[in-house]
This record gives C-alpha cells, structure tokens and sequence, in this order.
C-alpha cells in the first residue's frame, strides 16, 4: 500500500480530518500527518518516510499483536501504553493493516461520544 492509498483509507472512515499539527516542533525535518476523529489522534505517520504507522491500541491488545506481528512494535513518539507502531510491507497485509487502523479509530471515536 502507498501513501496515497493509505491517506484515502483514512479519509473514508466516517467523521475523519487531518492534519500537520507538528510541523513548528521539526524544524522542517519532516511533516507527521495526524488523523483524527472527534477532535482526537487515532493514527499518524511521517509524509517524508512513509515506512511506518502508530495508532491508538487498547493496553489488553498490544502483547498478542507483538506476539503475532513482527512489524507491531514500539510507537513513534507516542505514549507506549497506548499506542503502537507497526512498520509496512513486513508479515502484516495491508487488510491487516487497516483493519488495526479501523480498530484505533472505534476506540477513539467511541471514547469521545
């Protein structure tokens, strides 16, 4: 999956918006894209190396993903009780992938009703 397929994915979940909102603290390094649902991150990424995700997971679901995923690790820059990164084109398929990114954005979403 590129960029491009990957944002329109995001895009397509119902309530979605983006945003660059970290841009000032980079110095221009690089431009982490940021979705949101309610006003609220669910999954973001680095436009200038599109390698790798971090979504929203909840806490009981991290270990069998880790276990199950070798590209589920450690997120980018985000709090690693909450979050997790899973690198693209390693042993989770693309469906995999948006399933795991539709699973952030019900959790966010849900919270924030």
């Amino acid at each position: 999956m590129n960029i491009e397929e990957f944002r329109d994915y995001c895009l397509s979940l119902p309530g979605v918006t983006e945003a660059t909102p970290f841009e000032k603290f980079s110095k221009g390094k690089f431009t982490i894209l940021v979705f949101y649902v309610g006003g609220h991150m669910f999954c973001y990424f680095n436009i200038d190396d599109f390698k790798e995700i971090t979504v929203k997971c909840l806490p009981d679901d991290m270990a069998n993903l880790k276990e199950q995923y070798e590209a589920v690790g450690e997120p980018y820059n985000g709090d690693k009780r909450h979050w997790i990164g899973v690198k693209l084109g390693m042993d989770m398929a693309d469906e995999e992938v948006k399933a795991i990114v539709r699973q952030s954005y019900e959790l966010v979403k849900k919270k924030r009703r």
